[in-house]
């Protein structure tokens, strides 16, 4: 464990950013490949509009279809089901599978969900186009348009209404470009423009617009060297001319893409983004996460730090994936695939050495502060594990002894002490025993 003196600055830190903000677990979805989240609130509840990634046997991106997922508390996610399908519109080329990045809004009681995708030349249309679809519900199903939007040639699009009622599209292709709609949505107001003073190396897609007190934000994925990194740009026009401003998030070495999405949802603003979690060899499998995302007083963005933990808060009585950590210990801890034959079963946390520990922050009590812990747990010889409240230094509020076993097993031990309401989770090891934790749940 950390002495006191560092926990001392440690602790009040992470306890101020993710109570006070409401800190789910990344990624999102653990059933499938999701990417290029497009989050919107709908009906008081977030609803995300990921890209669907398949594996393909091609080593190229694979996708054929789009689900959407909904929520309200940024934890637990509905799927309601694939909303659109290649197949099921007449003008794509479905030999591409190239269903890319989506976005949805709504307007005067109806959704319109706007997707990228090859065109089949057989059908009058060529190229990279963009293409509606509409429904009377946020989760459809939705009804696509007989042909894309015209004057319209590439991809991942994203609509913007102002405040006046004016809805924008931007979309990209070497460039990033934006046109007015039409009333109708359906239809350019405007001839398509592109969009001058972004960085003029590197490729740059992804669009998002979001407004803020007057100020008008463009965010997009860019790749300065070889991966893309989220930056912004900012006007007080939603058509420009923008002036770059910084990173949202740097890149990740490891997956070529990143993409993302922005919403301000109940006081606090997120970012959707997505990583290769599930898929570490092969980053064309993707996951999407969000994170919380905030704005210093002048209006700039500082730049958000993925995290395993995500947002939300966790409830006591559900299965607390630990190895979603907040904090750990320098060593004597570590995290590995629960079965790297099946990655969606997702990661256990690993204990070694004495003194290991891991800390999982924001889980929430409520009123009944139970009165046993349950841990699933194996371990190649007897060990104990330490449950502690808040300080890793406080005394532990249960202590959990794990026979030898080789496969998994729950064990239950009393809990005392604990106070309801939030509290951050520290699990730690007594001993130099080979102990590997799936999940832990308070009853």
């Amino acid at each position: 464990m950390r002495s006191i003196t560092q926990l001392f600055f440690i602790i009040p830190l992470l306890i101020g950013v993710f109570v006070s903000n409401a800190a789910a677990q990344n990624p999102l979805i653990g059933d499938q490949f999701t990417a290029d989240p497009s989050a919107r609130v709908f009906e008081g509840k977030v609803y995300v509009y990921p890209s669907h990634d398949l594996d393909c046997g091609t080593g190229w991106f694979c996708m054929k279809d789009y689900h959407v997922f909904s929520s309200k508390n940024l934890v637990d996610w509905t799927d309601h089901g694939v909303i659109v399908s290649q197949e099921d519109v007449a003008w794509v080329d479905t030999t591409a599978n190239a269903m890319w990045a989506p976005d949805a809004i709504e307007r005067n009681g109806t959704y319109y969900f706007y997707f990228p995708a090859i065109a089949d030349s057989a059908t009058g249309y060529e190229g990279r186009r963009i293409g509606v679809a509409t429904s009377n519900t946020p989760h459809g199903p939705f009804t696509p348009q007989p042909e894309p939007i015209k004057k319209v040639h590439g991809i991942d699009p994203n609509i913007f209404i102002d405040d006046d009622g004016q809805a924008y599209l931007y979309w990209s292709g070497q460039e990033v470009y934006v046109a007015k709609l039409k009333e109708n949505m359906l239809e350019l107001a405007s001839e398509p423009k592109t969009l001058e003073n972004l960085p003029d190396e590197g490729h740059k897609e992804g669009p998002y617009m979001i407004e803020r007190n007057g100020t008008y934000y463009l965010t997009y994925p860019h790749v300065e060297h070889e991966t893309e990194r989220l930056e912004y740009a900012t006007s007080d026009n939603p058509m420009g001319p923008f002036t770059v401003q910084g990173i949202i998030m740097e890149a990740f070495p490891d997956c070529w893409t990143n993409h993302h999405s922005i919403i301000e949802y109940e006081d606090q603003w997120y970012l959707f983004y997505h990583h290769n979690d599930y898929s570490p060899d092969f980053d064309k499998n993707r996951s999407i996460r969000a994170d919380s995302l905030f704005f210093n007083a002048d209006g700039s963005i500082p730049k958000v730090d993925p995290t395993l933990r995500g947002v939300g808060l966790t409830d006591a009585g559900s299965k607390i994936q630990i190895d979603r950590y907040s904090n750990i210990s320098d060593s004597g801890t570590s995290i590995a695939f629960s079965d790297t034959s099946n990655t969606f079963k997702g990661w256990k946390t690993i204990f070694e050495k004495s003194n290991g520990w891991i800390q999982y922050n924001a889980v929430n009590f409520g009123k009944n502060n139970g009165n046993s812990v349950v841990v699933r747990a194996k371990s190649a010889s007897p060990g104990t594990l330490e449950i502690h409240l808040d300080n890793p230094e406080s005394p532990p509020i249960a202590e959990i002894g794990a026979p030898e076993t080789s496969s998994w097993q729950t064990f239950k031990a009393p809990v005392s002490g604990v106070q309801a309401g939030v509290h951050n989770l520290i699990v730690s090891s007594n001993d130099d025993a080979d102990i590997e934790v799936d999940w832990v749940r308070f009853e």
